[in-house]
């Protein structure tokens, strides 16, 4: 049966539930350190839109790592982490004056600014506090990385940053300029998700790079950081084949001094904002399942639809993204003779979309009890988690050493009818 660093799966289940998230604590610090070494003398913050939580942020912090938050509630609970201001870069392309005033009072390292609207709005905070700001103008730089549409964000035609063909981008940093409060600290760059090519980056450091040159001549200003980013892919599937951090920093890092020496432009500090790439794959989703249901779709052909006791609310990205996951019985391993069948893992919401991987190669005798885990869900998954048919949402556990312990305890009903009026007048 399945181990995850020391506790069985059966053993987890029955002790916290199901579904279940589990991260192994172990490989997602080993992640994180892994992005610090290959990034030596840049700054690595976390992306925590991927998963966050307190103790999960702790780590992050104990690695060497920052944070990247993008909501109020990304900010509070990083400073409830014990995160410092200067540990802190703060996105996000709608930023309320109450995240803003949160940020600037908190003295974030940097405020990515989205737009003009943002930057006049940042001025008048930071007037209001009588503080000085720095801020990154995050640029669009027209490479759309290869990925799903939904997840590729450096094209023009979408809601993040600043065009650079457009002339976006001048007008930003020449409002930041002029703002008293606010200073130009460098651009930031973004150009998509689960990449596996780093030439795509390479292309866009090369424009970032020819626009650095281009504001120092224009408006008489050293870049002096350059944020590119995060976006690099995990595998998923056997046949995915993702660089690894150690080369990605070596290239982008080389690439960076090879551009900066063509144009005698000096080096900027290079910040970098991996998310998936740390906790994805240290992430497992356990489900039992509840009903195993073979239904002709042919006059030959059956798809089995094996159901279990999640699906899109605790993972939207197969509905979402198309997504694919690698999935195995997570209770019992098969002999070498015994049959195996193609079949659907749905879940068992109101939906005929409700699909957590489409095509799964199980044991042919699967049945209901059987426990199922779902490889490299620990980004995206627990924090784009919905309360669909009113579901609560599954805990997250950590495991490390034959231990494991509750991250965020798994919900109620009754925490959901917490917020219901008619029940609670309080």
């Amino acid at each position: 049966m399945l181990e995850i660093a020391g506790v069985t799966a059966p053993d987890l289940v029955a002790q916290h539930g199901s579904p279940l998230f589990v991260l192994d604590e172990d490989d997602v610090r080993m992640r994180a350190r892994g992005y610090v070494a290959a990034f030596s003398g840049c700054d690595v913050f976390y992306a925590a839109k991927a998963f966050l939580s307190v103790e999960f942020a702790r780590w992050m912090l104990a690695e060497g790592l920052g944070i990247d938050v993008c909501t109020l509630g990304e900010l509070r609970t990083a400073l409830l982490a014990g995160a410092t201001g200067a540990q802190l870069l703060v996105h996000g392309n709608n930023k309320s004056v109450e995240e803003l005033q949160a940020a600037v009072a908190a003295q974030v390292r940097f405020i990515v600014v989205d737009s003009l609207d943002e930057i006049a709005r940042l001025e008048v905070v930071a007037r209001d506090a009588s503080a000085t700001v720095d801020v990154l103008v995050r640029v669009t730089v027209g490479v759309e990385a290869h990925t799903h549409e939904f997840i590729a964000t450096a094209h023009e035609d979408q809601k993040f940053g600043f065009s650079l063909a457009s002339g976006a981008a001048d007008a930003a940093v020449a409002a930041v300029l002029s703002a008293s409060h606010l200073n130009f600290a460098g651009l930031h760059s973004h150009i998509g998700s689960q990449i596996f090519d780093e030439q795509g980056f390479i292309v866009a450091i090369h424009r970032l790079i020819e626009f650095c040159t281009h504001v120092q001549s224009k408006f008489h200003v050293v870049v002096a950081n350059l944020n590119i980013g995060g976006g690099a892919g995990i595998a998923y599937l056997p046949s995915d084949d993702p660089i690894s951090p150690a080369t990605l920093g070596q290239r982008i890092c080389a690439i960076v001094r090879e551009e900066c020496a063509v144009r005698a432009f000096p080096e900027p500090h290079l910040i970098v904002e991996p998310g998936r790439a740390i906790v994805g794959r240290g992430g497992i989703t356990l489900y039992t399942v509840g009903t195993v249901k073979p239904v002709a779709i042919g006059p030959k052909e059956v798809r089995t639809y094996v159901s279990v006791d999640g699906g899109m609310s605790d993972n939207i990205r197969t509905a979402l993204y198309n997504a694919d996951y690698t999935v195995a019985h997570a209770n019992r391993v098969a002999t070498a003779d015994e049959a195996s069948q193609l079949v659907r893992i749905v879940g068992k919401h109101c939906e005929s979309g409700d699909i957590v991987v489409r095509d799964a190669e199980l044991l042919a005798d699967t049945a209901p009890g059987d426990l199922l885990a779902v490889a490299a869900t620990g980004a995206y998954c627990r924090s784009m988690a919905s309360n669909y048919n009113s579901m609560p949402r599954p805990a997250v556990v950590a495991v490390r050493n034959g231990i494991s312990r509750v991250l965020l305890r798994r919900e109620t009903i009754d925490d959901l009818l917490l917020l219901d009026t008619a029940v609670n007048h309080d």
